[in-house]
């Protein structure tokens, strides 16, 4: 059983997790390229926000919102 959970760590410590420590040696040169992921998902975050609120501005534009104050049960 122990060669079980050993195998689980060796397949997380070295297969999984490589790129992680590559990123943990590369920050040491240069801190800008081992954080290029953070840098790839806030790029996509600020995309996918700009585009939410295009659409919103969209359907406001359109009036397609029900602004009633009743228009939700949990609203009055």
């Amino acid at each position: 059983m122990l060669e079980f959970f050993q195998s689980i760590q060796s397949l997380f410590e070295d297969v999984i997790f490589a790129p992680m420590h590559f990123f943990r040696a590369l920050e040491l040169e240069n801190w800008t390229a081992a954080n290029i992921m953070n840098w790839f998902f806030m790029l996509i975050g600020f995309v996918a926000f700009i585009y939410w609120m295009k659409q919103l501005k969209a359907f406001n534009d359109n009036n397609e919102e029900d602004r009633d104050p009743t228009a939700h049960s949990f609203l009055g």
